[in-house]
């Protein structure tokens, strides 16, 4: 019985700190006042009958509004590798020598580049657990309450089969009309303005207080793995695939060339 209790009380506390939050942070409740009662009520009285296992953190021992960034830093499950650069055709060329000398018949996809600041996603059981920042590669930043006020991200994977843990890599961004509109406030009230989208990105992801996060107009596109389990890919292209069909927001500004011919002709 114990473990049933401890069991409710988890996904209680779970889900009333997320109904909280979209109350506090996003100004969207999606149940009404008296059903938020009715699963408050419902913990009160799991912990006032089991009281070992009353947690010192539990939403029924406080004011619910209390939700602040702290950027706890915590280890990435896989390493979070950087992207190398060309800068010529010439380097690009030395680039297709090594590539085509391991495999002989590669197919390549071309993207665009998201210019924003690079953001690990962790899904565990369909949900989302943690948000690290890229840091070192090996530790990031926890601002998993800041990225959950992004409109485009699901908290919850979606689709018929979702994968025990998965690690999803992305870039967090600042549309340019957005940006240009937020500066244009920021003008207004005599404030500093941001010198491009990707400061501004960066400084709105970077707020203790997930409300100013909130306000910006936030996006995110996703277009790595890292740790997976219950769920494998083929290609990249194959993993846009899958990730799409989870919910998750990818880019349509990709291509899949056959040869290097077709990727210098590439425009996506």
């Amino acid at each position: 019985m114990t473990n049933e209790a401890r069991h409710r009380i988890t996904e209680l506390t779970q889900e009333i700190r997320d109904h909280q939050f979209k109350y506090y942070v996003l100004d969207a409740p999606s149940i009404t006042d008296a059903a938020f009662d009715k699963l408050l009520k419902e913990l009160q009285a799991l912990e006032a009958k089991h009281p070992e296992l009353l947690e010192p953190d539990s939403p029924s021992l406080g004011v619910g509004g209390g939700f602040a960034t702290t950027f706890d830093q915590h280890n990435h499950i896989e390493k979070m590798m950087s992207l190398d650069n060309v800068f010529d055709s010439e380097e690009l060329a030395t680039w297709f020598d090594r590539v085509e000398k391991d495999s002989p018949s590669p197919e390549y996809l071309c993207e665009l580049k998201v210019d924003g600041l690079a953001i690990n996603l962790l899904y565990e059981n369909s949900q989302l657990t943690r948000a690290l920042t890229r840091g070192n590669g090996v530790t990031g930043e926890d601002v998993t309450l800041n990225v959950k006020t992004i409109k485009g991200l699901p908290h919850t994977l979606s689709g018929k089969k979702i994968p025990s843990l998965i690690e999803v890599r992305g870039e967090v961004f600042l549309p340019v009309a957005a940006f240009n509109q937020l500066n244009e406030e920021l003008e207004e009230a005599g404030k500093p303005l941001f010198a491009n989208p990707r400061n501004c990105a960066a400084g709105s992801l970077r707020q203790k207080d997930p409300r100013i996060t909130a306000s910006r107009a936030l996006d995110v596109v996703v277009h790595g793995v890292g740790a997976s389990e219950g769920i494998s890919f083929n290609s990249q292209a194959d993993a846009y695939a899958q990730l799409k069909a989870l919910g998750l927001p990818t880019s349509n500004r990709f291509k899949v060339c056959k040869s290097r011919t077709e990727v210098y002709f590439t425009r996506t």
